[in-house]
């Protein structure tokens, strides 16, 4: 369709694309879609073409795209009061009740809610306020934090340090000091076949333990990870692996960060992927699936532990010296609010269970007997397939033939929108929680397409 103004033109001119090819970009080799609405779990573009959005944009729009109560609860708070600063005791109806209802679903042990805009920064928060806890504590030594290889933690100075990932790094100075990582929990990717599941998690946890011991335990403050890892694979963990990881962090006296951007609210089937998997986190960081992106907004949810210990930094020097501007937005906080009410409303976290292993299995009977099809897996609704060249000894396709990206496309010919993963063939799936078992159906229908038609 032709369009007789210059938007496309000043897109390439003008707009600096996150996670792009610049240089092809800007030269026209890759392509543009201008999005103009969505209803469900599917979007528009102005070109007319009516897209399935089975990664609900970056997984985010959790209840789906074009829900009106979302849309009135922020016009009203525009209307009422659009802004107003969170410092010094400061808040909005919006930002006290939203901070409620986040306690209200939590576990237990947690105490405050700290808002920001982003799972970034509210990451760099969680980092900065463990090395104000171990301060307090006079631990002055006790500041290095482990992640894990193939964990994203954000695209920020700390947190693309944290993130294991290498492009979020590479040519970026990072990963600063202070970071250290340990394996995933990724049990397809086991640098030994023969290991069953449990061999594989008690070897997760020696080689945590092999590490702490290392750099010393009166070095290390925090460990932090993501319930299931995101965008490293879409990977749920083995069983058993986040009870033996947390008993060694406990024997160490090291703190627990839950990064639950990705999991929290919901996505697993579970309102928290702690309480999913049985984690006892000292601070969980949300964001995404707190307002299902219709507004920016993240938090970091502090536990009692933790909690006491800031109160008492306050009391010995004053004010804690941290804060954003548009910390508790209001218009984000009546966003998150209306969301979480519509989430229990419409029991869209139950949906996500139900519909998900309906997804999960029709992935599987689908694509799952491939010859190149090494593993099909998820939980809730986030699921992923991950291609190699040979089943029988799990061989990976050379990355050159971009094995993922080119299953991705023919996909998205066929008006589905899935996302090839970094580091691996790997395409992730992970749609609203509103996903109808038709829509499973057809995500599956098209995949098995896609796949014949790439690799035969």
């Amino acid at each position: 369709m032709l369009h007789n103004d210059q938007l496309e033109k000043w897109d390439r001119e003008s707009f600096f694309h996150p996670s792009t090819h610049l240089a092809e970009f800007a030269r026209g080799n890759l392509p543009q879609r201008v999005v103009t609405g969505g209803k469900g779990c599917h979007i528009e573009d102005r070109d007319g073409n009516r897209l399935l959005d089975a990664f609900a944009g970056l997984y985010c729009v959790n209840v789906g795209y074009g829900r009106p109560e979302i849309a009135e609860a922020i016009a009203e708070q525009a209307r009422e009061i659009a802004y107003y600063h969170a410092y010094v005791g400061h808040g909005t109806e919006a930002s006290i009740t939203l901070s409620r209802m986040i306690l209200d679903r939590a576990p237990d042990n947690m105490s405050k809610v700290y808002f920001g805009l982003s799972g970034s920064d509210a990451n760099e928060t969680n980092i900065k306020l463990v090395w104000y806890y171990n301060n307090i504590l006079d631990r002055p030594e006790k500041k290095k934090i482990i992640s894990r290889w193939r964990g994203y933690h954000g695209s920020g100075l700390m947190t693309g340090s944290l993130t294991g990932l290498e492009a979020f790094q590479k040519k970026f100075d990072l990963p600063l000091d202070r970071v250290i990582h340990t394996e995933a929990p990724y049990y397809f990717r086991r640098p030994d076949l023969s290991m069953s599941e449990a061999e594989f998690v008690a070897d997760c946890a020696a080689k945590l333990e092999e590490l702490i011991e290392r750099e010393g335990a009166d070095t290390i403050a925090a460990f932090i990870g993501e319930p299931a890892l995101g965008t490293g694979g879409l990977v749920p963990p083995p069983a058993g692996y986040w009870q033996a990881i947390q008993a060694v962090l406990d024997k160490h006296d090291i703190l627990l960060i839950a990064d639950e951007v990705v999991t929290g609210f919901g996505r697993l089937g579970s309102m928290f992927g702690s309480e999913h998997y049985g984690i006892r986190p000292d601070i969980i960081t949300i964001a995404k699936g707190l307002t299902s992106a219709y507004a920016p907004l993240s938090g970091s949810i502090i536990s009692d532990k933790v909690w006491k210990v800031l109160e008492a930094g306050t009391d010995r020097f004053g004010p804690i010296g941290h804060g954003w501007t548009y910390s508790a937005h209001p218009i984000g906080a009546a966003a998150g609010v209306a969301n979480l009410k519509l989430l229990d409303a419409l029991n869209l976290v139950d949906n996500a269970r139900e519909v998900g292993a309906y997804f999960k299995a029709a992935l599987t009977d689908a694509v799952g007997s491939h010859a190149n099809v090494g593993d099909v897996r998820g939980e809730g609704l986030l699921c992923a397939v991950e291609f190699v060249e040979d089943r029988a000894d799990r061989a990976f396709f050379d990355p050159s033939r971009t094995v993922g990206a080119k299953v991705n496309a023919a996909l998205l010919n066929r008006k589905v929108i899935s996302r090839a993963m970094p580091q691996g063939d790997i395409l992730g799936f992970a749609p609203p929680f509103c996903l109808t078992t038709e829509e499973a159906d057809e995500i599956a229908g098209k995949l098995k397409e896609s796949v014949a038609e790439v690799l035969g």
